[in-house]
């Protein structure tokens, strides 16, 4: 059964000259466990359509289902929290909180729904440990290469169990080490979660690694056979 399932998505924007489309009747599904890259030049849609299966911005037309569920359906303050126990993101930049620890920052996403309660601190020292970083729980991102700010990052994308797992350039501001690391961990963890992984990359060498790769051009999502 698929988790997530989109039918003939467009996205317009306005432009001087008319309407522009971005996204030109996508369609795609994918269940449990499954992992998609999707490629495509610079200014072609791929963030736009990530944002609009992570609920960030509303389709033009066609049907986003998430669970069975039409998130867009929804009332506001419903859809913010569907979002934050459904779905999980990841970004180029880390976007952690200076202020905060690595354990603290994980624990984020927790604080949308309540007040942190001892099963979640026992998680999200879990998931620092899956991510090899539970010796750092206390280190604030100033005090953490690169590559570790951006394992706390996988590890509070994952701390609400999501069933769906956003990447965005997830490797593109770090050296060819500590991109194939987050990129080993992003697979595995998601094939052991059984969550799907959806990443937007421009790396071919991260791509290649994924067992479905699809190609964003002119408003069209191809998938490779």
């Amino acid at each position: 059964m698929a988790q997530l399932t989109i039918r003939e998505l467009v996205k317009t924007f306005p432009a001087p000259a008319g309407s522009l489309t971005v996204l030109n009747g996508i369609s795609l599904e994918l269940a449990r466990g499954d992992q998609l890259a999707i490629v495509g030049p610079s200014g072609c849609g791929k963030s736009t359509l990530l944002h609009i299966m992570g609920t960030l911005d509303e389709p033009t037309r066609g049907d986003v289902l998430i669970d069975d569920q039409n998130p867009f359906a929804l009332p506001p303050p419903a859809l913010a929290r569907f979002r934050n126990q459904r779905i999980g993101f990841i970004f180029q930049d880390h976007c952690l909180l200076p202020q905060l620890t690595a354990l603290e920052n994980v624990l984020l996403p927790v604080l949308g729904q309540r007040n942190v309660l001892s099963d979640d601190l026992r998680r999200g020292q879990e998931l620092l440990d899956r991510v090899e970083l539970l010796p750092r729980a206390a280190h604030r991102p100033s005090e953490l290469s690169g590559g570790e700010r951006q394992r706390v990052a996988v590890a509070r994308a994952l701390i609400c169990e999501p069933s769906l797992l956003l990447a965005d350039e997830p490797t593109g501001s770090l050296d060819e080490t500590n991109a194939r690391s987050v990129g080993d961990l992003l697979l595995d963890i998601s094939r052991q979660m059984g969550t799907i992984l959806i990443c937007v990359t421009h790396s071919a060498t991260l791509a290649e690694r994924f067992p479905r790769r699809a190609q964003l051009t002119a408003g069209n999502l191809v998938e490779s056979q």
